[in-house]
């Protein structure tokens, strides 16, 4: 049976969603034709179409009558995650081709790295590059010529940009394919403690960088649980991966095989079958529920409480904070992964993985089980691990190893890592919703030891990272103080994540120090042990009363109660003027040409998004 609160929130997301959902499903109602969509397409316009294909291709798109997929790739050889994307187009291509039918590069979107990013100028585009990747989605397949599509994308903003671009196109059937994380490299508590003491000057750039080399050190994505894994976890607790496929390294037979597998599949739906699921039915209210629930249960990316509220508008699906605070309330911690734990995504997959976890939360009742997927319309086909068929003999023809699917394992290979329903490392999971007089954050308190979870001192008042940094080089920070970084919100900077805080907070809390962050910018997904009150909303460039807080105000942040307030007579800050700094220069590194992005996009918790007019809110 589903868990009272689930099923509580659900119906209250549903009942909020009514009028946006209904009218998001019947644009996509009439944007489903019943004829090919090449049907409707003058001798001209498919000429162009076809121009550059294959005499075999041009023979089959004259026709007609197979499918033709589209492909958005966000490829680049730059990026580690990225890089094994390359392959990818040829070998759609000859299933395709297998199957009497044609795939083509629709598109190519940015793909950027907010590890390269961090404290630096460019970071201030990292999260305006996700609406950025949802455009360039919507025009690549505006030719509108394909009959299914599959999208290449893994980190940080690309999926939920894919995400919400693709829900443009809700009535075709898209899947999203992974290329898995590198394998690991130096243990995550090795690469935090070098970290730190670089941090107290205890060791120079050149042993840090080494470090780092031995933990970021391949192809495929970074292996802590970070944005970029959150994601992978989400598409495939979404319904949008094929099952157990989101963290199997690149460049191995079984990830080939998967690839394969997933365009069989989806040729098999559209010639054969006649009954792939469109994107637009599979991203439901219950769907969104299933990710948000799989976030918590995992300790999952903070930016997902932005991004997840602007997918799901995409989707016509309208969910708030309280929503994910409520639902944290009773949802387990099943999964110890880095910075929430030592293991990383490696780990947790070979100690059973997304499909163990599937299982587990199915068998508490946390997850709805009857909603549509990629694979058809049970949950119950994400408890299962894929492995290689041996029982199929290959041959010349044959052009990755076949793939079967087992059921998952009963009990978790590793409990230090994974662990059954029954057990959980926490009652709750790891999201907070805070509230008082400066508004309202959000906090991620799963890898916040217990007696760090509340803390009241004053305030250390900061406009930028940078300016704290400055300030713990001359000594200054040691003391009990609460960090305020104001003008950090989308509105401000394009909301710049504050990783660079990390392991100075994390050095001074070591030291036996209480001190907490509060800013109206982002954290990352690895944020840490630190409590961290973030997102804050209103932002201070649009009157947000973080503005007010002045150093040496005592600031409380209570992450067990839900409370974050400074402890200021309220008529005397009633009172207060906002204090912002002289305009920030929002030029240089391309950030000119992001001025009407923040002019228009809206507050961290509505999706800090810049289609906020398309979507309109109705939370209220």
């Amino acid at each position: 049976m589903l868990h009272p609160r689930i099923q509580e929130v659900t119906e209250r997301i549903i009942e909020r969603s009514k009028a946006t959902r209904q009218a998001y499903l019947a644009r996509m109602t009439a944007a489903k034709s019943k004829k090919r969509v090449r049907a409707g397409l003058g001798c001209g316009n498919l000429a162009h179409v076809m121009a550059a294909c294959s005499s075999s291709d041009k023979a089959l798109l004259t026709k007609d009558e197979q499918p033709n997929l589209g492909i958005i790739n966000s490829y680049n050889d730059m990026l580690s995650a990225h890089v094994p994307y390359k392959e990818y187009p040829d070998l759609i291509k000859k299933v395709a081709t297998k199957f009497n039918a044609t795939a083509q590069v629709a598109g190519g979107v940015p793909a950027m790295c907010d590890g390269v990013t961090q404290g630096r100028d460019g970071m201030e585009l990292s999260l305006f590059s996700r609406d950025v990747i949802a455009m360039s989605t919507a025009v690549s397949l505006s030719h509108d010529v394909f009959d299914g599509v599959f999208c290449l994308g893994l980190c940080d903003k690309i999926v939920p940009g894919l995400v919400i671009g693709s829900l443009s196109f809700g009535h075709l059937p898209i899947y999203f394919l992974p290329a898995g994380p590198m394998p690991s490299g130096i243990p995550n508590k090795e690469k935090a403690r070098v970290r730190q003491k670089f941090a107290q000057g205890l060791i120079g750039r050149d042993e840090l960088l080494a470090a780092e080399s031995a933990s970021y050190h391949s192809a495929g994505t970074c292996t802590f649980y970070g944005t970029a894994n959150s994601n992978q976890m989400l598409m495939e607790i979404m319904g949008l991966h094929l099952p157990g496929s989101s963290f199997v390294n690149p460049y191995t037979e079984l990830r080939d095989g998967l690839t394969v597998n997933a365009v069989e599949m989806m040729l098999n739906q559209l010639i054969t079958s006649q009954d792939a699921n469109p994107i637009g039915e599979i991203v439901s209210e219950k769907t969104i529920v299933n990710g948000l629930v799989g976030l918590l249960a995992t300790g999952g990316s903070t930016n997902h409480a932005i991004h997840l509220v602007a997918m799901a508008k995409a989707a016509g699906v309208e969910i708030t904070w309280k929503d994910m605070s409520d639902i944290s309330e009773v949802v387990p911690l099943l999964a110890r992964v880095y910075p929430n734990g030592s293991a990383d995504v490696n780990h947790f997959h070979a100690a059973g993985g997304l499909p163990f976890l599937v299982k587990e939360l199915l068998k508490g009742g946390f997850l709805h089980e009857d909603v549509k997927t990629i694979v058809g319309n049970s949950l119950n086909d994400y408890t299962k691990e894929p492995v290689i068929d041996t029982s199929v003999i290959a041959t010349d023809n044959q052009i990755a190893a076949k793939v079967k699917w087992q059921d998952c394992p009963e009990n978790s290979h590793d409990e230090e890592v994974l662990r059954p329903v029954t057990n959980p490392f926490n009652p709750q999971g790891g999201l907070q919703l805070l509230t008082g007089n400066l508004g309202h954050a959000v906090i991620k308190v799963s890898a916040v030891q217990e007696q760090h979870q509340t803390v009241t001192a004053p305030a250390k008042v900061f406009n930028s990272q940078a300016g704290l940094q400055d300030a713990f080089a001359r000594g200054e920070l040691e003391t009990d103080f609460i960090a305020v970084i104001k003008e950090q919100g989308p509105k401000a900077k394009g909301m710049p994540e504050l990783h660079k805080l990390t392991p100075i907070m994390a050095t001074l809390q070591d030291k036996g120090f209480k001190v907490a962050i509060v800013t109206d910018g982002r954290m990352s997904g690895a944020s840490g042990k630190v409590p961290a009150a973030i997102h804050l909303a209103p932002e201070a460039v649009e009157g947000g009363f973080i503005a007010k807080i002045r150093e040496g105000d005592v600031v409380t942040l209570d992450a067990p109660n839900g409370v974050l307030k400074v402890h200021v007579a309220d008529d005397e800050f009633a009172q207060r003027e906002i204090e912002i700094s002289e305009q920030v220069q929002t030029f240089g590194t391309g950030r000119e040409l992001f001025e009407g992005i923040r002019q228009t996009v809206s507050s961290a918790d509505l999706g800090a998004s810049a289609f906020g007019l398309i979507y309109p809110n109705t939370n209220q």
